[in-house]
């Protein structure tokens, strides 16, 4: 009696938890710690977790729903899984979900990794021949249909900062397509979608690690730029930041290139094991080859086999083993606490510049690696134990010294360098890189694609993946270019096309446009000319009542969204609206004003010395970004951490935003340039509507910043200490009235806004 009425308060208790959901909850635990001894082919003690039925039909123990909590529990002899407990909170949510019915979903049984997802499957050609004709098609099963386009100066806006992420010309008269064109050949396009996938190469210009140190890298987002905008085919855009350095005879440029691979985090502090770092780095590689070129979870099947896709463990180091040889700092060369050099733990470098100079240098750097390793043996190793002013010692150093003021004064760039004697590879149990398993060769996961030649390097590795067989590389990439168009992808987990990923939204049309993509030669311009001359996106972005109440989230795409612009395209318009853009391309990072007090955040200050004259007003794309004291402007708005590869930013809405818009120093300087520019029109609220949201202003709205003007210049009339404050240097009480009205439209939705 007494046990029934325990499990009864147990089941009460149980059902007043939120039941979990089968698919969120439920699915992933069986999954990862069940299938494999519990699936259809291997029913140890008889009994599969694959479906309801067979949740019910048990095993050699009768139904699992009478035994599997005391099994999950490790009571009366049972371990489930064997030799390890499940967490409190997982097991809890599978008691919850037993005693509400156990609901699983008929036509959702779990089984093995499998081979024939759609991802995975060849690209299929449609019957259709737009991407208006897959939207329409589609929007008719829900007896929807597209929206109205929008009018011609939000299509202007909208295209502007898609293309350039710059705002438009308030005088432009060409026809849209004729627009479009102009922007796909303009610098700028290079530059707006370098930021992307910039993302993507988690690209920052420091090391991470304690000291983050800053790094030689800049070259190398230069030469992103310059390729988007010289439409390097996407297939050899990707093949040269893989393998360039492998290319017969490589360029400079193609050299370059491989420093998407160098974005990885370097730790240099005296006492790291230099191994495990280094380690680190290669698995980094290997996990961001996975998610920003094939749109998987690689990362998964580190430690173990893959739970849900079919990538093995051994396969995950097959890929590591491709990027195990590279030569960069490691326990073979001389710590940083060793030699206080930068270019030592950066190595491999290109020096960028004359061929006689860029030689001369390289065979200095040679003479100095051969002079530290030879100061740090006649010191005993890595921590000297040598007394002050050891006569050897200051010999040896006072000659690196010398040495070093020899080298020529170059741009320098991380590049990536094979090793001449290969690093053997294995496969790390548990991922942990103390613990080697078997040895691995350089391999690819068959299951996608065969080669159709050996595969041995990085070359090879990258022309497997460029491949046009590659199911994932061209759906990949039409997709995360989908997503900066309207908010998300045709396949909403853009970093996941994995089983455990959303199936795409249209798939007729994913295929059509990857091959479309393909069969272009992989012309990445005309992509983006197919996708925003389209209808679809030239639609009215306003929330129709038929179309939230069937697709609230707008996956069917009946209307366009509204997108909050991205961190560095806030800067960007707002100093291109203000007449201070400077609109040089390339070049180094700069350190626009911050916050004092950012720098001193991290374990070693570093120095950062704010920008005067054009460097000041550069875009955002070339702000210097420290990954430990990252710019704060930058944060608020969302920008990439350059941790790891980001596919996309998360976009929110803090009050944080809004006090940065007013009050960061940055702002504040383009709020007086925007009312100097529009003070000297002869209609000030036109000229400063034209250049913030590109259209004229409302009568209401006239009439209310109006008002806002005239209040606001009465008093500074009374207070012209006031007005200095707010608009600088000798300003007048109109023109402070004018910085106030900027800051306004500055700090409005609509600015921050791509319509």
């Amino acid at each position: 009696m007494r046990s029934a009425v325990l499990f009864l308060v147990l089941a009460t208790a149980a059902l007043s938890q939120s039941t979990p959901d089968f698919e969120r909850d439920i699915r992933p635990l069986l999954a990862a710690n069940c299938l494999s001894c519990h699936n259809d082919n291997a029913r140890a003690s008889g009994l599969a977790l694959t479906s309801r039925a067979a949740l019910e039909t048990g095993g050699n123990r009768g139904s699992a729903l009478t035994w599997l909590p005391k099994a999950l529990r490790h009571q009366d002899g049972l371990q489930m899984p064997p030799g390890r407990q499940l967490p409190a909170a997982d097991i809890t949510k599978i008691e919850v979900w037993l005693t509400a019915g156990a609901i699983w979903p008929t036509a959702a049984p779990i089984r093995a990794p499998k081979r024939d997802h759609w991802a995975f499957r060849p690209l299929r050609p449609g019957t259709l021949t737009s991407i208006d004709q897959f939207i329409k098609v589609r929007l008719q099963r829900e007896s929807l249909r597209p929206s109205p386009p929008a009018d011609r100066l939000t299509q202007l806006r909208r295209v502007s900062l898609d293309l350039t992420g710059l705002p438009p010309d308030p005088a432009e008269t060409q026809a849209y397509e004729a627009v479009v064109d102009r922007l796909l050949a303009s610098p700028q396009f290079g530059e707006r979608w370098a930021r992307h996938w910039l993302d993507q190469a988690r690209y920052a210009d420091s090391d991470g690690g304690s000291r983050d140190e800053p790094r030689p890298i800049w070259k190398y987002r230069e030469w992103v730029i310059n390729a988007l905008n010289r439409n390097l085919s996407f297939d050899q855009f990707v093949l040269e930041q893989l393998a360039g350095d492998l290319l017969p005879n490589p360029t400079p440029d193609q050299i370059i290139a491989t420093g998407f691979h160098r974005n990885s985090l370097l730790q240099i502090e005296a006492g790291t094991d230099r191994e495990q770092y280094r380690v680190e780095a290669v698995t980094d590689r290997v996990d961001t080859t996975g998610t920003a070129l094939l749109g998987l979870s690689t990362g998964c099947a580190r430690c173990h086999d893959h739970k849900f896709d079919p990538l093995t463990q051994k396969e995950y180091y097959q890929l590591f083993s491709f990027f195990n040889n590279l030569d960069e700092y490691g326990p073979d060369l001389p710590p940083y606490s060793s030699t206080g050099d930068l270019q030592i733990t950066h190595a491999p470098l290109i020096a960028v510049g004359p061929a006689a100079d860029a030689a001369r240098h390289d065979a200095l750097r040679a003479q100095l690696l051969v002079l530290y390793a030879e100061r740090m043996s006649y010191r005993g190793g890595e921590s000297s134990g040598l007394p002050p002013n050891d006569p050897g010692d200051k010999v040896r150093t006072e000659t690196i010294n010398a040495l070093k003021k020899q080298l020529p004064n170059l741009p320098l760039a991380m590049v990536m360098r094979e090793r001449a004697v290969p690093r053997p590879a294995h496969i790390l149990l548990g991922g942990d890189y103390l613990r080697k398993g078997v040895p691995v060769s350089p391999g690819v996961p068959n299951w996608l694609h065969a080669p159709a030649d050996p595969i041995r390097n990085r070359l090879d590795l990258a022309r497997w993946i460029t491949h046009e067989q590659n199911p994932l590389f061209a759906r990949v990439a039409v997709n995360r270019v989908w997503q900066r168009y309207f908010g998300q992808g045709l396949v909403e987990t853009e970093n996941d096309f994995g089983a455990q990923g959303a199936p795409p939204s249209h798939p007729e049309l994913l295929d059509w446009l990857a091959l479309q993509f393909i069969n272009s030669g992989f012309d990445s311009k005309a992509l983006h000319r197919l996708i925003v001359t389209s209808a679809t996106y030239r639609q009215s972005s306003h929330l129709r009542l038929e179309v939230a109440t069937i697709d609230p989230r707008n996956l069917l795409l009946a209307r366009q969204s509204r997108l909050r612009l991205d961190a560095e395209i806030v800067r960007d318009s707002a100093l291109a609206a203000s007449g201070l853009l400077v609109a040089t391309v390339g070049g180094p990072s700069v350190y626009p004003p911050q916050p004092p007090g950012v720098m001193q955040t991290g374990q070693v200050v570093q120095s950062w010395l704010t920008s005067s004259g054009p460097d000041r007003y550069r875009r955002g794309l070339y702000t210097f970004h420290y990954r430990v004291t990252p710019n704060p402007s930058m944060q608020v708005f969302d920008a990439a951490n350059g941790l790891a590869a980001c596919t996309r930013r998360p976009r929110t809405n803090t009050p944080l935003q809004s006090l940065t818009l007013l009050n960061d120093p940055n702002f504040l300087e383009m709020a007086q340039a925007l009312a100097r520019r529009a003070a000297a029109t002869p209609d000030p609220l036109l000229a400063a509507f034209e250049l913030t949201v590109a259209r004229p202003p409302t009568s209401s709205e006239r009439a209310r910043l109006s008002h806002l003007h005239s209040i606001e210049r009465d008093a500074f009339l009374t207070t012209p200490a006031e007005a200095v404050a707010l608009a600088g240097p000798n300003a007048s009480a109109e023109l402070a009235a004018w910085t106030a009205v900027a800051r306004v439209l500055l700090n409005t939705d609509e600015f921050i806004t791509r319509e």
